[in-house]
């Protein structure tokens, strides 16, 4: 059984990533942790004031969550009645961070699946400043779902691969399961940047990839935002996967190189490996 984390704010834009996960998990036997926080500075003194008597301040800032809270879990059953499926509410008095990674351990959360703003021209206006936080402060897999994305059938994956340290093949293996999961074909886009070498890496990917098959794809002096964008434009992909293990790359993924200042928005998934 999966164990799968869902943060939400009770938003569209969470409700649509919702949404995207229980396709992506079509067929299997899941648990859904949904999970929404709220942080201790985030109460106003009308949460005070009007709270019910004899109650805690937690209690009343908490109320409406867990009503919100429940109406999701309905949610999520009503579009998932044919499948195994469980949901879990989790409601956490914390920051964003804190709460997903005391879930990610309590619960041994696999993945996080949740929504970005899709808009472009900063790293949180791209991502979702959430977004953000959990994927460099929380180590664990998380697909950022674009705001509006509407589920395509995965029939083709993009491992995009840069020239950091190298890779584990624990980091592969998370590739590697939903590519077999969805039969989808496996596209690797090695990104060579300043003329760094990535010989090393590329030959662990091939040799771990050799037995579900691919295609290479190789792009040089460009930098990844405009390498990927491009990509994705001419090849159609339904998942991007990419890993992240230095906030300078993820810096210029999103804004693109120092002479460039192209920023990119992704319009699909993006899965984040650390």
């Amino acid at each position: 059984m999966k164990n799968i984390l869902l943060p939400t704010d009770f938003s569209e834009n969470s409700e649509n990533a919702i949404r995207f996960a229980m396709k992506f998990f079509e067929g299997e036997t899941c648990t859904f942790h949904i999970l929404n926080s709220q942080k201790p500075s985030g109460y106003i003194t009308a949460d005070v004031l009007y709270g019910a008597p004899g109650s805690t301040i937690y209690d009343g800032i908490l109320n409406d969550n867990k009503k919100e809270l429940e109406k999701m879990i309905g949610f999520c059953e009503s579009i998932s009645e044919k499948e195994d499926f469980l949901f879990v509410p989790k409601l956490d008095f914390d920051n964003i961070v804190d709460a997903v990674n005391q879930a990610v351990t309590l619960n041994n959360i696999e993945l996080i699946i949740m929504g970005t703003n899709g808009a472009t021209g900063a790293a949180e206006t791209i991502f979702g400043s959430n977004t953000l936080k959990i994927i460099r402060n929380v180590d664990c897999p998380v697909i950022t779902v674009p705001q509006g994305y509407i589920f395509e059938k995965i029939e083709s994956v993009l491992l995009s691969l840069n020239y950091q340290n190298d890779k584990p093949n624990k980091t592969f293996e998370v590739v590697s399961e939903i590519v077999k999961k969805h039969k989808a074909s496996l596209k690797i886009l090695e990104i060579e940047e300043e003329n760094i070498q990535l010989a090393t890496q590329i030959n662990k990917a091939e040799e771990f990839f050799n037995a579900i098959g691919f295609e290479s794809f190789y792009l040089k002096n460009i930098p990844s935002s405009i390498a990927i964008n491009a990509f994705e434009q001419l090849i159609p992909v339904q998942l991007h996967a990419m890993i992240v293990e230095r906030k300078t790359f993820l810096d210029r993924f999103i804004f693109g190189s120092e002479t460039s200042k192209i920023s990119y928005g992704s319009k699909i998934p993006i899965l984040v490996l650390h």
